[in-house]
Formats: structure tokens, C-alpha cells, sequence
């Protein structure tokens, strides 16, 4: 059991979500007496956060849920810089245009989580560009420059790192934890706000904060980190081989997005649950304790849950029940991924054929035709169903359905349905 006494931190202590806390018994007591304040920030590099945000996401709507107020912080300002963080290269600079087009997309991610001022709620949706961008470079150096130690900032891992390995650092990345802590200090003079949250990446930059707070405000300010995610084979979060996993459905569908959990390994269930649902800790110890064939249940429960969150409880179950006609019961659905074809096509034409292998490549389930043609010698295509053994099958009119799809399968997993037009 969490040592803490306040709601807020026992919550995230005991679903997983705590790797350092800065005076940990000062912050729990504060925590206990009356709502704090809390940020996290998210820089604007993209149109859509995809799900290595949802940790820090979580971490908030857990805050207010637990009768704290939230701010998440966009960096309008700072992704105009580029967080050095983790990185070995500069970040691309985005034009004023470009961010704020991001700002859209990311606004509408957080409405699912939390509740904002003038929508029932007290989260705070603020922008560092709000002050950042309005700086006068000599007061600012002159006021905030002088509270840094440039030996100090040397020392920290985001820069060391960098170093180390010989990749230049620009002075305009080197300037990124100067800025960031001078936006825990704006966002409490602004908003009372006491504590910073982030990956744990992110800790030198937090405690940055909290020492330039004491200096300049003589302000008590805290950290708290997460630990950065990787599943158990040591993928990194959110990364997969097609791509990043988007929070935006019109960059990846609700269905997608189900079967990305629906796939987690089995040692990360139970800590996925923990994280990225709000099912009570009991209910997912009870799933978490299903062993073999049995753990499927659980990871369909995991995949439901969390893209109810994201997506909402419609679009969960419909995806849910995508999965059971396709998998369990060996049809198809209209809202698996749909290539699009030219009839002409599937005339049946000698001069042209319409192989099987092509059409997998077509439907972008295999890169190539040779490694298709591998497939089907080893049985692992089909068509509506049926395993094909002819690496010569040509695909006519005749194979498409009453429905008018042809359904093309690689494993038991990937799908998708030709329409020609």
C-alpha cells in the first residue's frame, strides 16, 4: 500500500505512475489540505498527440479527479525552440502558422479528459507563447539569465548526453531549460501553480523551475516524474513499424487504435490497465490473474477501455465488435481498412491478371509480390477466408462477396477489404 495520505498522490503511487517526487511528504500534506495546482507541458510539434502523451494526460485528468485543478501548458513558445531532451538532432523549427494549426488538434485531444473553465470544470488550457513570445531579451537575461549556472546546465543528462556523443547542441536548444523554467515560475504568478509533472526525462528541467521560483518569488515549488514507458520486449511507446499511434481518429482509426491494445504484450497488461484505464484496482487484478488463452480477455477489456477514453464508448464497442465478427467468427465488417479498385480490374482479363499476390501489395498488407508469393506457399494468406495455396490465383468478379468486397487476410490479425469502384 502508498504511504501517502492525500488522494491525488495515493492514486498515482498505486497505479504506477510515480518515479521521483521532490519533498514528497511536503507536497502529500499540501495535497491533503485543499486543491493545488498542477501543470504538465506539450509542445506543438505535431497535429495529433499520439500515445506517448496519454501518461502525462492521465497524470492530470488523475488531478483533478482527485479535486485539484490541472493546467496543461501548450508550448506555443518553446516548440518554436525544440526541447534537447532525449534527442540527438535539432528539432525542425515550425512557422508561426504551422503551431498554432497544431494547437487546434491537440486542444481537442485534452476536451476528453478533462473538464475546462466554461465547460464545467477548473482545468486551465494555457500557452506559453502567451509570455514567451512578448520577452525583451535584455530584461529577460538580465532578470531570469542570471539565476543559471552554466556549468550547472552542463551537468543535466538532456545536455550531457548530447555532448557526450559529439552531436552539436545549438544555443537556441541550450536556452530550452532556461525557458521552461521560467514557465513554471509565469504559470505561478499567473495561476498559483505549485507543481510540475512530466516523464522523468524531463526532472533537471522541473527542478530548474523549482530553484529559479525560490530565487526569484521565494516560492515553494515541487516536481514529480513518471517513468518513461517501453513495453516488455523494450519497444518504445507509441512507436510501432507503420507508424505512430495517433489520439486523433482521422489519423488513425478508432479500429486501429483498439487493436494496438488488443496486441499489447502479455507482461504489460496489467500495468497498461493500471495506466491508461480507469478501471478500479480490484477489477484489474482479477483480469491481470487470468493466465494462458484466458489473458485475451483482458487485453480486449484493456483495448476497449482505453479507446473508450480516446474515442468514447461507441466507437470502443464498435470496434470491439469489428474484432469478434473478423476474428471469432470469420467475416467482416464494413469499417475494417478499404482499398479502393478499378473494376476493370477484376474482368479476368489474360492480358492483365489480377494475382492474388498483386492485390495484397494493392491492399498494402505485403511490401512486395515475391514475399506474397512466400506466403501463400507457406499458407499464410487468404481470401474470404480461405487459405489460398495457387501463388497464380487471379482474382476475378466471381471471388467478391454478396456484399461486394473481396476480404484479404495476412495472419489472424491483419485485414483488409478490396472495393472495386
Amino acid at each position: 500500500m502508498s504511504a501517502y495520505k492525500s488522494d491525488f498522490l495515493n492514486i498515482l503511487a498505486e497505479r504506477g505512475f510515480i518515479h521521483q517526487v521532490s519533498e514528497p511528504d511536503v507536497l502529500d500534506a499540501s495535497a491533503k489540505a485543499g486543491p493545488i495546482t498542477a501543470y504538465i507541458g506539450f509542445d506543438c510539434t505535431a497535429a495529433s498527440l499520439h500515445v506517448g502523451s496519454l501518461l502525462p494526460i492521465m497524470m492530470l485528468y488523475w488531478l483533478q479527479q482527485t479535486g485539484h485543478k490541472p493546467i496543461a501548458l501548450m508550448g506555443g513558445g518553446t516548440t518554436r525552440v525544440g526541447d534537447p531532451s532525449g534527442k540527438d538532432e535539432s528539432r525542425r523549427i515550425l512557422t508561426d502558422e504551422a503551431i498554432e494549426q497544431n494547437l487546434v488538434g491537440i486542444r481537442a485531444i485534452f476536451g476528453k479528459f478533462l473538464k475546462f473553465e466554461g465547460a464545467g470544470g477548473n482545468a486551465i488550457m494555457a500557452n506559453n507563447a502567451d509570455w514567451l513570445n512578448k520577452l525583451n531579451y535584455i530584461d529577460f537575461l538580465r532578470d531570469v539569465g542570471k539565476h543559471f549556472s552554466v556549468n550547472r546546465m552542463l551537468s543535466f543528462d538532456s545536455v550531457k548526453m548530447r555532448l557526450d556523443r559529439q552531436q552539436e547542441l545549438s544555443f537556441l536548444e541550450f536556452n530550452y531549460m532556461v525557458l521552461q523554467a521560467y514557465d513554471f515560475v509565469e504559470l505561478h504568478k499567473r495561476n498559483g501553480c505549485v507543481l510540475q509533472m512530466g516523464g522523468s526525462d524531463q526532472w533537471g528541467n522541473i527542478v530548474n523551475g523549482i530553484d529559479l521560483g525560490r530565487r526569484m518569488l521565494n516560492a515553494q515549488l515541487f516536481a514529480l516524474t513518471s517513468p518513461l514507458i517501453t513495453t516488455s520486449s523494450g519497444a518504445k511507446m507509441g512507436k510501432t513499424a507503420s507508424g505512430a499511434i495517433w489520439l486523433d481518429a482521422n489519423l488513425l482509426s478508432p479500429y486501429d487504435y483498439w487493436q494496438y491494445w488488443r496486441n499489447t504484450e502479455d507482461g504489460d497488461v496489467a500495468r497498461f490497465l493500471k495506466l491508461f484505464t480507469i478501471l478500479p484496482l480490484d477489477e484489474i487484478a482479477r483480469l491481470t490473474a487470468l493466465q494462458g488463452e484466458a489473458l485475451n480477455e483482458a487485453k480486449k477489456v484493456l483495448a476497449t477501455e482505453a479507446t473508450a477514453l480516446v474515442h468514447g464508448r461507441t466507437a470502443a464497442d464498435q470496434a470491439q465488435e469489428t474484432a469478434r465478427k473478423t476474428f471469432e467468427e470469420g467475416s467482416f465488417a464494413s469499417d475494417l481498412y478499404t482499398v479502393k479498385i478499378a473494376r476493370e480490374l477484376l474482368q479476368g482479363n489474360s492480358a492483365l491478371p489480377f494475382y492474388a499476390a498483386n492485390a495484397f501489395v494493392t491492399a498494402g498488407l505485403i511490401s512486395t509480390t515475391s514475399e506474397a508469393r512466400r506466403r501463400i506457399k507457406l499458407g499464410g494468406l487468404r481470401v474470404n477466408d480461405q487459405t489460398i495455396s495457387d501463388e497464380r490465383l487471379i482474382l476475378t468478379t466471381e471471388h467478391l462477396t454478396p456484399e461486394g468486397v473481396i476480404k484479404l487476410s495476412l495472419g489472424k490479425k491483419k485485414h483488409a477489404l478490396l472495393k472495386p469502384s
